[in-house]
């Protein structure tokens, strides 16, 4: 995966038909819930039981390709974050490529829902270039159910992004991706043994510890949590504490849940260092974008050259912390 360019005429040019043709844009979803729920399961390109590795790749279009990652959570209101992303992709591209902010950007989208609950817990695509992510983004189930207790299985998809993700950009250059998990609760207190076996398929035999999987999956990726305010629990002082520990200054408060791309765009050129934060809210500017104050507040502790991030550690060992950046 991960050939061809992004190109924003095929990308309006599809939404035009779809919108004559009266084809929702998130079809599969739509075709999913006319069916009975003992039915529903992920589209087979999303499915990650049984995966291997997801590969993010160099090749001669793209000499040094980096990986760029976003999970969503998908239940409850947080379903509408990825419909707002889908329908600002070029706007994404117009910071992240077209402003120089990385040459060969490969993206991967991805759900997480609650494996104690839902029908669809996870949901994983491939890293693309072209507009496949723009189909892989719109295959994604919306199943919007949840188990109602203030978590959701991001330990899960932290699992799978550490241990069947591979990249190019690490093995051959040591450089991390970013990893963008756009939610709004808490972690499982453990990662289930028997999630792993039924879900992902690896014969795991043993329940893990959060925190550990965390600790494994900053090795190779740059992780980064944003809690859009969609819900009562934005201004929760245990989802907030909680996502601190783990991620310190990359847990990000985002006060319009419409400047989700363009939180990411940025917070990329940073950490590239191809601008400072005004540089990046200029850009974003003159990409006709009116997000500029959400984001400049979302990432105000951050300095412009650097990214602190905290000792994976979970309430109840808040002290526990140390600069991994």
């Amino acid at each position: 995966m991960g050939a061809g360019s992004w190109s924003d005429q095929t990308y309006r040019a599809a939404a035009t038909f779809r919108a004559k043709q009266g084809v929702h844009a998130f079809a599969y979803d739509s075709k999913l819930r006319s069916r009975p729920r003992s039915e529903w399961k992920a589209d087979p390109s999303l499915d990650p039981k049984g995966v291997k590795m997801r590969e993010s790749r160099d090749s001669d279009e793209h000499p040094n390709s980096l990986p760029i990652a976003v999970l969503f959570d998908v239940t409850g209101s947080m379903g509408e974050v990825p419909q707002i992303m889908q329908r600002q992709l070029s706007k994404l591209h117009g910071l992240i490529q077209r402003k120089g902010y990385v040459k060969n950007p490969q993206i991967l989208f991805g759900a997480i829902g609650d494996a104690d609950t839902d029908f669809v817990p996870l949901q994983v695509g491939q890293f693309e270039s072209d507009n496949r992510m723009d189909e892989q983004l719109r295959t994604i189930f919306l199943e919007g159910n949840g188990g109602g207790q203030k978590s959701e299985s991001y330990e899960l998809a932290a699992y799978f992004m550490a241990r069947h993700t591979a990249t190019d950009a690490w093995e051959k250059r040591g450089h991390k991706g970013y990893l963008f998990i756009v939610g709004d609760e808490l972690n499982k207190p453990s990662l289930k043994a028997a999630h792993i076996r039924s879900i992902i398929g690896d014969d795991v035999q043993e329940d893990l510890d959060v925190a550990s999987i965390y600790r494994e999956l900053q090795q190779r990726w740059d992780v980064f949590f944003i809690l859009p305010r969609k819900t009562s629990y934005y201004d929760d002082e245990q989802v907030n504490a909680h996502w601190r520990s783990i991620l310190g200054e990359r847990f990000f408060k985002l006060e319009d849940p419409a400047a989700v791309c363009d939180l990411i765009g940025v917070t990329i050129g940073l950490l590239e260092d191809a601008i400072d934060l005004d540089e990046g809210l200029e850009d974003l500017k003159e990409i006709g974008s009116t997000s500029g104050h959400a984001v400049g507040k979302a990432l105000a502790t951050v300095d412009a050259s650097r990214v602190a991030v905290a000792t994976t550690a979970l309430p109840g060992d808040l002290d526990g912390r140390d600069d991994l950046a």
